[in-house]
Order: structure tokens, then C-alpha cells, then sequence
């Protein structure tokens, strides 16, 4: 007594492309490379900007390691028993990369705070070549994921994480300057709360992010209640219940429904019909492609039993 729909496509675990795996890789080891260098550095020239940018560096390197990893999960195929492959392994992976970097800025803001009441001395030259080799190196790893940063969350994250810590080493050189031109120590802890400023607002709106897709709140830019209305205002259809939208991952909104239709509807073959014209109804009003729609058509009667069968589950 129902009808079902879902659109044909390609397997989840088809869509990441190799190609981003080896960006992500080769932004990886150039990160690495810099958390050493700036790791040295900081404990040559007692620097916090240094040290905050360090720690920023290693919160990427690692973040940049477990976006690798799941580049590399995603590429696996979907099976029967995992029905969309690891998908959502890129959320889990961002998720995971927006808590470190919440962890490194509240870190970096307190010991600034600390830095503010006794500064410690700087040595300006020192400072500025290890400020000039991490934006090297992070102007470098940008360049390598610039084309992909809008591939999926993963790469996103990625990209974000490598362009705030470039950002950082250029208040690292700025405050480097300013010491090695006029003295003022206080420069290089200005320099590590500025880098903690870049370091939270864009942790906190990455965890916003991921945390809707794995609580599967509905899509931003999908109005449920504007989906309701459109399809009941469709010839015969008499309700709409149990509407759901949700994102599996980057580029993958599924929604579901119950739709209610006259009896009628069945013994003449006119559902398919009425089919059609909800997804021509999504097609036309709602910006999100939903590839993955499910839609059941049935009788007042088949909802009425359903809803008995649950109430007595």
C-alpha cells in the first residue's frame, strides 16, 4: 500500500578522490616540519608567540594526520552491513580537530594573560626567522589544498587549520619586528592572543558544524515546515507525517516521509504519479539536492494501524 524512492547513485565510499588524500599528505609532512623547526625555536628564544604558534602547528600536524586517515576510510566502498560506506568519517575526523584546537586557544589565552603580567625577554632576530620559515612552509601547504578545500568538511577543516596558523607566523614575525625595532617585550604575548583569538572562534564554529550533522539536525538551508506545506498543497495528498532531513556527510542530504494520500489513489494508479510530483515539488522550492529521498505513500487506514502498532510497541 506504499510507494518508495531512492534515487539512484554512486556508492559514498566512490566519491573522495585519491588526489585529496595525497594533498592532505603532503600538507602533513610540511606541517610536521614546521611543528620541529618551531618547537626548537620556541625553547631557543622563550618566545609565548612562538610557543602558542608551536602548539597551534602540532594541533594542525595532528589534525592534518587524522584528516589523512580519514581520506584514506572514505575511499572504502559502502557495503550491506555499512550502508554508506564511512562517509561520516569526515565529520567524526573535524569534530575531533575542532576540540584540540579549542584546547590549544583556551591554552594560549590563559598563559598569555600570565605573559601580560610578567614578560619575559624576547631576543627579536631569533624570533623573526622561525616566524619566516613557519609561513613559508604554511604558505606552501595552503597552495597544496587550496583547489580541494571545498571537497568535503575534512578538507575544509583542513585548509582552515593550515590558513589561521600562516596568520599565526605572521603575528609571530610582526611581534619579532617590533621587538628587535623597539623593545617592547610585551609584542610577543600580544602575538600569542592574537593567535588565540584566530584559534576559537573558528573551533567553535567548526564544532557547531559537525555536532548538527551528527546530532542529524536538518540541513541549514532546508525549512521542514516549508517542505510540509508544499507537498500538502499538492492534489490529493492529506498529510504529511514523520518528515526527516539530516546530512550523512558533505554533499549528502537524505530526507524521508510518510505521506498520506486518498484511497483512491491505489486503485486508480495514480501514486506513482503523485510521487513524481513530491520530488518535482523538492527539485523546485528547496536549494539542497536530496539524492537520498525516501517518500511512503499510504491510506489513512495504513497510518492509523501503524500508528496503533506503535502506541501497543
Amino acid at each position: 500500500m506504499g510507494a518508495h524512492h531512492t534515487h539512484a547513485h554512486a556508492d559514498p565510499g566512490s566519491t573522495p578522490n585519491r588526489g585529496l588524500r595525497n594533498r592532505l599528505l603532503l600538507a602533513f609532512g610540511l606541517t610536521a616540519l614546521i611543528v620541529l623547526a618551531q618547537a626548537v625555536g620556541s625553547v631557543l628564544t622563550g618566545s609565548l608567540a612562538l610557543l602558542t604558534d608551536t602548539a597551534h602547528a602540532l594541533a594542525d600536524s595532528t589534525g592534518l594526520l587524522v584528516a589523512v586517515v580519514a581520506a584514506t576510510m572514505m575511499l572504502r566502498p559502502a557495503s550491506s552491513r555499512r550502508t554508506w560506506g564511512f562517509a561520516r568519517i569526515e565529520v567524526i575526523a573535524a569534530l575531533g580537530q575542532s576540540c584540540l584546537l579549542l584546547v590549544v586557544g583556551v591554552y594560549a589565552a590563559v598563559e598569555g594573560v600570565l605573559r601580560l603580567l610578567e614578560p619575559t625577554e624576547v631576543p627579536g632576530q631569533e624570533l623573526l626567522i622561525f616566524g619566516v620559515l613557519g609561513l613559508l612552509a604554511n604558505v606552501i601547504a595552503m597552495g597544496v589544498l587550496a583547489s580541494g578545500r571545498d571537497a568535503n568538511f575534512n578538507m575544509r577543516a583542513a585548509f582552515l587549520e593550515v590558513l589561521n596558523d600562516a596568520l599565526g607566523s605572521v603575528g609571530v614575525i610582526v611581534a619579532a619586528v617590533v621587538i628587535s625595532t623597539t623593545g617592547y617585550q610585551r609584542a610577543d604575548t600580544f602575538a600569542g592572543l592574537f593567535i588565540a583569538a584566530l584559534i576559537l572562534p573558528r573551533a567553535m564554529r567548526l564544532l557547531r558544524e559537525t555536532t548538527r550533522v551528527l546530532m542529524e539536525f536538518a540541513p541549514e538551508d532546508v525549512d521542514l515546515d516549508a517542505v510540509r506545506e508544499h507537498v500538502l498543497e499538492l492534489e490529493h495528498v492529506r498529510e504529511v507525517h514523520d518528515l526527516h532531513a539530516s546530512m550523512i556527510g558533505t554533499g549528502m542530504p537524505v530526507i524521508s516521509a510518510h505521506v498520506v494520500v486518498d484511497d483512491g489513489c491505489f486503485e486508480s494508479g495514480h501514486a506513482p504519479q503523485i510521487l513524481e510530483e513530491i520530488r518535482a515539488c523538492m527539485r523546485e522550492h528547496f536549494p539542497v539536492s536530496f539524492d537520498h529521498a525516501t517518500i511512503q505513500l499510504e491510506t489513512a487506514a495504513v497510518r492509523d494501524r501503524t500508528c496503533v502498532a506503535m502506541q501497543h510497541s
